[in-house]
């Protein structure tokens, strides 16, 4: 399947609020002892679609987190959403990490664990069914979830593509 649906998205148009998903102290072991530092993985979202992940580093926490947000607001991208929800089933896949993302009906909430629900409150999905599977790690997790919102596409994308009305991409 070709990648040509993911469109890029400038940040300097759009209103983001940022979560940071996790923060990790890190040593690195030299002559004089052990020297520490953080990464921490933030997700920005407008909360209607467009959504990025970023990797920041430090020697301060702050630090860390303000790099990772510079560095999410470089890799937006739109996903779409249809009522609220995603517009189909996808399976997502980075390294060792598998996710599984279902559409859900309206009133079921965004049911996914917590690097998940930061990506998918980020870009805005009110009501979904995620599972995590394999690695448990969110740097992975993240990046296979992003993964799988950057598989779909939506119903108009989609009767564009096979030539049919709207209707019959849902009707058969």
């Amino acid at each position: 399947m070709s990648q040509s649906n993911i469109k890029s998205v400038k940040a300097s148009e759009i209103d983001l609020k940022e979560k940071v998903v996790a923060i990790k102290r890190v040593a690195k072991v030299v002559k004089g002892g052990r020297r520490f530092s953080f990464s921490a993985i933030v997700v920005v979202g407008d909360g209607n679609g467009v959504v990025g992940y970023g990797l920041g580093k430090a020697n301060e926490v702050t630090d860390a987190i303000t790099k990772g947000i510079d560095d999410a607001k470089k890799n937006l991208v739109k996903v779409p959403i249809l009522k609220g929800t995603v517009p189909h089933e996808s399976l997502g896949k980075y390294s060792g990490g598998f996710v599984l993302v279902k559409p859900a009906s309206p009133g079921t909430g965004v049911i996914a664990g917590g690097a998940m629900r930061a990506v998918f409150e980020s870009a805005g999905v009110h009501n979904v069914l995620a599972k995590s599977k394999g690695s448990s790690n969110p740097h992975n997790v993240v990046k296979a979830t992003f993964d799988a919102l950057t598989k779909m596409r939506d119903p108009f994308t989609v009767a564009k593509d096979r030539g049919i009305s709207l209707s019959n991409v849902f009707n058969g």
